[in-house]
């Protein structure tokens, strides 16, 4: 299997946090199975360069490395906003221009916008920057709420951990969704959550401890087999469907009935990777009632077929390329 060349493109002062998000998705390994990325990082000026908490980080690699690279990512751009030098641009265009996927996160996207790789398209990034990105660059769709937006050949992310569910998404959709839950576990961070959850949540915390949706969501994902409801959530619960509605827009960004659809699509794309079911026997497993309901969800959230799906990220495919 060949490998997917990942490049990381740094700028002083960098941060730390925005670059690891990028190296631990792409750069670790999880044990037992072929590594299928190649993860190295590239400066204008390879050398040491500088960081927003004090320590040097040394780069061994100018924007020639970005000629190779199968992904491009711009982790943060400090100060936001700030030009970026013609070279860089040029490389970056360059590497688009050839067919590589360019990835900001945070404040990178102001350096893809720069490039005019955003223009007339949804973008988001850190919603402190939200408005600067928004007035500097009119001819791009910013989308403040967000976590991510990925248009396949450029995304985009938010600021923090949103570059991380960016990483995982991209390697979801490289993969499948059974080995980018394996990347997660290894960062103890949850599997998966989707792009149009908001960035920030009304009320950050629970006022109280038993007001946390944990042990729910818990649940609700062990019984997505029986007939769950959000009827059924809310009984659970001990809630009325009002209140339920109201906590997972606080706590998660998203209605009870979208989060239970994304766990019944994560379940049946895990199945149609590990297992040989018949796609009817998966419908039924993770309570979706048919193939024909199956396929439809398949098609409008995933814009492909189950039967796609399986014959691209069948877990076959890893174990022909184990020995690579």
């Amino acid at each position: 299997m060949n490998r997917h060349r990942v490049v990381a493109l740094l700028n002083p002062p960098q941060s730390p946090f925005e670059l690891a998000c990028a190296a631990e998705v792409f750069g670790t390994v999880p044990q037992d199975v072929p590594a299928p990325y190649d993860f190295r990082i590239c400066a204008e000026r390879p050398g040491p360069l500088r960081t927003t908490v004090g320590y040097a980080i040394v780069v061994d690699a100018g924007l020639a490395a970005l000629h190779e690279a199968d992904t491009v990512i711009i982790p943060g751009w400090q100060p936001a906003g700030s030009p970026v030098p013609p070279t860089v641009i040029e490389a970056l265009l360059a590497a688009h221009q050839r067919g590589a996927r360019m990835v900001a996160i945070c404040t990178g996207a102001f350096v893809l916008a720069q490039a005019g790789l955003l223009d007339g398209r949804r973008a988001t990034t850190h919603w402190r920057h939200a408005a600067q990105l928004a007035a500097d660059f009119p001819e791009v769709h910013m989308d403040p709420d967000v976590l991510y937006v990925d248009h396949g050949d450029v995304a985009t992310s938010a600021g923090t951990g949103a570059g991380i569910d960016l990483c995982l998404h991209l390697v979801r959709s490289d993969h499948g969704a059974a080995y980018a839950a394996q990347v997660a576990r290894n960062m103890v961070l949850p599997p998966h959550r989707e792009g149009s959850q908001l960035q920030y949540v009304a009320k950050p915390t629970p006022a109280r401890p038993d007001e946390s949706l944990a042990p729910l969501l818990e649940w609700a994902t062990s019984q997505l087999h029986t007939r769950l409801t959000v009827a059924r959530l809310a009984e659970r619960a001990g809630l009325s469907s009002r209140t339920l509605a109201r906590q997972f827009t606080e706590q998660l960004g998203t209605s009870p009935g979208q989060w239970l659809l994304g766990r019944r699509l994560d379940a049946a794309r895990v199945l149609l990777e590990q297992t040989d079911l018949p796609v009817e026997a998966i419908a039924t497993r993770v309570g979706l009632a048919s193939a024909v309901n199956l396929r439809r969800r398949f098609r409008a959230h995933l814009g492909t077929t189950p039967g796609t799906y399986r014959r691209t990220f069948s877990e076959t495919r890893w174990a022909g390329s184990a020995g690579t």
